[in-house]
Parts: structure tokens; C-alpha cells; sequence
């Protein structure tokens, strides 16, 4: 009974193994995502919503790497290197970048634990709160805000950064920002690296910071625009700018032109009276 047990199960990993493998030599994007901390119920929330535009698999380390050996494809063969604990595999014809980014889009905010890493900077702003004075005002102290009781409740005098980006996140920072229902962390898929059958490419940094990469951008159009202007380059962004320059520079060229004019003209006034 045991070696049938057994045989069974050698049988059905190579079913697995062959119906990943299958699955990755016919798709676009193979790419491993962490669910560190993902709840069995979010995981499988996400895992409908991406129903018809992506499979995701979940299986022993072996298993994954069998299947990505089998597919004897050069560059995903660099993908064994991100397989660990806590990750999922998932298999679309979507480009990497997109479902990363749909990945993303489905993540949602949690709470902070202690030990977390803050992934920017967190500053609590002057405001209202809904706390009760009592220990709250010293927890609120603890991480450099000011408060004071307005109304029968506690308000934020003096906002502060409670932690940078990058930095741990202790208990007493944990603490206030439960308390003020500040949620700073994201959960669900996160992911790390993906392999494009197109190009045959790994893709080593995979995550999207979109409000990171959208502040970044802005500063760059800032920047060209400022280059365009001083390098005199004539573009619809660019030509506002030159035409009230131009109107700025003939005022005060007229000015210049008028007031020169009226000195020349008292001097010879002043010239004739002399005579």
C-alpha cells in the first residue's frame, strides 16, 4: 500500500512538472512573485481576478525547477536563482512589465508591523484626530508629535516624520499609526524577477514604483523644458514662454528707448536756454 501511495505521488509531481513546463515553453512570461505574508483569502481573490489573463501556480521548489529545466530555454534558466519559500509562479502571454504591473494594481494597503520597513517616508500631518486624551497623548509624544485636546479629543498640533524610507518600523511607530489608521504597507503579489520568451531576457528588477516613477518623470519634463528654453528650442510647450519673454524684452526696450529720448530732449532744452 505504502509503494503505491508512493508511486502515486512520484507520478503526480511529474504530471505537475510536465504541465508547468508545457505551459512556460508556450507562454510569454514566466514570472516569480513573493506572497510573504499574503492571507490564503487574499491570495485567492487575486488569483480571480486574474483568471483569463494569467495562471499562477504554487508548488515545491523541486517541482518549479524541474519544470523550467525541462523547458531547455536558454535565459530562464537564471529564473532557478529567485526560486524560494513564500513565491508564486505566474504564467501569462501579457509583456512582464504589464502583469507586474497588474500585480501591483491588486495589492492592497495593511497595517504595519513591528520589524516592517517603511517603504517611504511617513509624516503625519496638523489635524483632528479621534482619540481620547489619556495614554494616547504620551504615544503620540513618544514619536515626535505634538498634540493638544480640542473638543474632547486629541488633536495634532505639530506634525512629524515618525519614520524615513528604508528604516525599520519599532513598536512605538507601529503603535501610532494603528491607532491612527495609517496603512502604510502593501499586500500581494510582489514581484521579483520574470523571464520574456519574446527576447529571450531575464528581468532581474522587476517592481514598479508608479508614483516614484511619475514624480520622476515630472522632474524630468521640468528639466528638458528648462533645457529647451535655454538652448532656444521652439516647441508648443516651449513658444508661450518665448513670446512673453519677447513682449517682456520690447516694453522694456520701449522704456529704455523713451526715457533716453526725454533725457536727450531736456539736455537740449536746457542747451537753448543756455544760449
Amino acid at each position: 500500500m505504502k509503494e503505491k501511495i508512493l508511486s502515486e505521488a512520484i507520478e503526480e509531481k511529474k504530471k505537475l512538472v510536465e504541465e508547468i513546463s508545457e505551459k512556460m515553453k508556450k507562454s510569454r512570461t514566466i514570472l516569480i512573485a513573493s506572497t510573504k505574508g499574503l492571507p490564503a483569502s487574499q491570495f485567492q481573490d487575486i488569483k480571480k481576478k486574474l483568471r483569463g489573463k494569467a495562471e499562477v501556480f504554487v508548488a515545491k521548489k523541486s517541482i518549479v525547477l524541474r519544470a523550467i529545466a525541462k523547458t531547455e530555454r536558454g535565459a530562464i534558466q537564471n529564473l532557478k536563482n529567485k526560486i524560494g519559500a513564500d513565491v508564486a509562479l505566474i504564467i501569462s502571454d501579457i509583456e512582464a512589465f504589464e502583469l507586474a504591473s497588474l500585480l501591483i494594481d491588486n495589492q492592497s494597503s495593511a497595517k504595519a508591523k513591528v520589524g516592517d520597513v517603511s517603504p517611504e517616508d511617513i509624516r503625519i500631518e496638523p489635524g483632528p484626530t479621534d482619540l481620547m486624551p489619556g495614554p494616547a497623548i504620551s504615544e503620540l509624544g513618544s514619536v515626535g508629535l505634538k498634540v493638544a485636546v480640542e473638543e474632547g479629543k486629541l488633536a495634532i498640533r505639530q506634525g512629524a516624520t515618525i519614520v524615513k524610507q528604508g528604516e525599520k518600523i519599532n513598536d512605538k511607530v507601529a503603535g501610532v499609526m494603528g491607532k491612527l489608521n495609517i496603512l502604510p504597507m502593501k499586500v500581494g503579489f510582489i514581484p521579483l524577477s520574470a523571464y520574456d520568451s519574446k527576447s529571450d531576457s531575464i528581468f532581474a528588477e522587476i517592481k514598479i514604483d508608479k508614483k516614484g516613477t511619475l514624480n520622476e518623470l515630472k522632474e524630468l519634463i521640468k528639466k528638458s523644458l528648462g533645457f529647451a528654453i535655454n538652448v532656444g528650442y521652439n516647441t508648443k510647450e516651449t513658444i508661450t514662454y518665448f513670446i512673453v519673454k519677447a513682449g517682456m524684452e520690447e516694453k522694456a526696450l520701449s522704456r529704455m528707448i523713451e526715457e533716453k529720448f526725454n533725457k536727450e530732449r531736456q539736455q537740449s532744452s536746457e542747451e537753448k536756454k543756455d544760449e
